[in-house]
């Protein structure tokens, strides 16, 4: 047995066979009973209504399932890691039209609502047969990264859906708490007002020096396309916060009129609020108690130390502009997680300033719509919410969503020069 935690996130991206089934259970464990909460609370066959931000619950499943299937039991060229060709012919599935039901790259979203899925049973003997074939492989590899890639990559898809589940369950307003994680961001503690100004100061800023920095992933192990070409960039001198901005920060600019505010904003970020935001973030609301935060189908007082989330990107850059700050860079971001002390992250997905673009020399691995076809001007976040495992919180690793999207357990930090 691996002395290595499951949740390490090191061993994500380094961690051998024996590793690699430790986790892939704990995944799974996670996958099953998110999935069953979801049943309790839904009618049988689990429909949930269309919205562009889920996915119905029964595709999700069969999806993660077809996903470690098709890169692992039905790769011929699994052993060649990143050199296998993503086009090669595949082995028959275990489950008949598998590639017509859950290829997201050829099944459009809104056709996902109209399919004949698996009924949930079966949905689940599917994941189970999927498993036994991918852990019954991964027991005769050879422990070389080539080798590891596609287990690694479906241990990650699986995490990552695992996280999309819980936006689900949260955007649908579903009581299944007792089947994630963790329920909401723990207030961080380094400082930050309650609430009676920006808060600004070395209480909670880190001064950052100028610096020649590597940006980017290289070396062994496994790391996704869009971090491969590492490369040099120059930092100026900059200050950023210690953690992501707290309701105790966040809060004024709402009470004083900074949804209002047209100036405050960018002409694309003003534009989404007069049409999408009702003047406070999604899912807040304000009564005689308080600003409280839906919480999975409930209402909870908000804690003015803990992270502020659920923004548009939008909305993380009208406050740094009514505080006079701005959004830090994603290379100064992994600068500071890497090398500043009291740098804290991993309560919520944090906004750049940064486009998602390749970098240089990028080439797509075999899963090619992993990145290639998001580098389309969307924003990156950085960091992991409190729904994401923690095996997949890597300083290096980039998120990316469109910037009007804030259903997400997402915040931001501010920075200065």
């Amino acid at each position: 047995m691996t002395l290595l935690s499951v949740d390490d996130a090191g061993a994500a991206r380094h961690g051998g066979a024996a590793w690699l089934a430790e986790a892939l259970a704990d995944s799974r464990r996670h996958t099953l009973r998110l999935f069953a909460a979801l049943r309790g609370q839904l009618p049988p066959d689990m429909p949930v209504r269309y919205s562009p931000e889920v996915n119905p619950p029964r595709w999700e499943l069969g999806h993660v399932a077809w996903f470690e299937e098709r890169w692992i039991a039905r790769n011929p060229e699994r052993l060649r890691g990143v050199a296998a060709r993503p086009q090669g012919p595949l082995a028959a599935s275990v489950l008949a039209r598998s590639d017509a039901l859950y290829d997201s790259s050829r099944v459009a979203h809104t056709a996902r609502w109209h399919l004949d899925l698996p009924d949930a049973e079966r949905s689940l003997r599917y994941a189970g047969l999927v498993r036994e074939r991918t852990l019954a492989l991964l027991s005769g590899q050879p422990e070389d990264d080539d080798a590891l890639y596609f287990f690694r990559l479906a241990l990650a898809h699986e995490d990552m859906h695992a996280e999309a589940g819980a936006y689900m369950a949260q955007h649908l307003a579903l009581p299944v708490a007792g089947a994630l994680r963790r329920t909401g961001p723990a207030g961080m503690g380094t400082g930050t007002g309650t609430g009676t100004g920006i808060g600004i100061g070395a209480d909670i800023e880190i001064d950052c020096r100028a610096s020649d920095f590597v940006l980017g992933s290289r070396g062994p192990g496994f790391a996704f396309d869009n971090e491969r070409g590492a490369h040099a960039v120059h930092l100026d001198d900059f200050r950023i916060d210690r953690e992501a901005v707290t309701w105790g920060r966040f809060l004024p600019f709402i009470e004083a009129g900074g949804y209002d505010d047209a100036s405050l904003w960018t002409p694309e970020g003003w534009a989404w609020r007069r049409k999408h935001s009702a003047g406070r973030p999604r899912h807040m609301s304000l009564d005689e108690g308080g600003w409280h935060r839906a919480a999975f189908g409930q209402w909870v007082l908000a804690d003015e130390a803990a992270p502020v989330m659920h923004l548009s990107c939008f909305e993380a850059q009208a406050w740094c502009r009514w505080a006079g700050r701005r959004l830090p860079t994603e290379a100064e971001w992994e600068f500071a997680a890497l090398t500043a002390e009291g740098f804290a992250w991993g309560e919520v997905w944090e906004w750049t300033a940064s486009l998602f673009a390749p970098y240089p020399g990028f080439q797509p691995h075999p899963y090619a719509d992993y990145s290639q076809p998001w580098f389309d001007g969307r924003p990156v976040l950085r960091g992991g919410s409190f729904a994401t495992a923690p095996r997949m919180k890597h300083p290096r690793y980039r998120n990316y969503f469109p910037p009007e999207r804030n259903d997400l357990f997402a915040g931001f930090r501010s920075c200065a020069a």
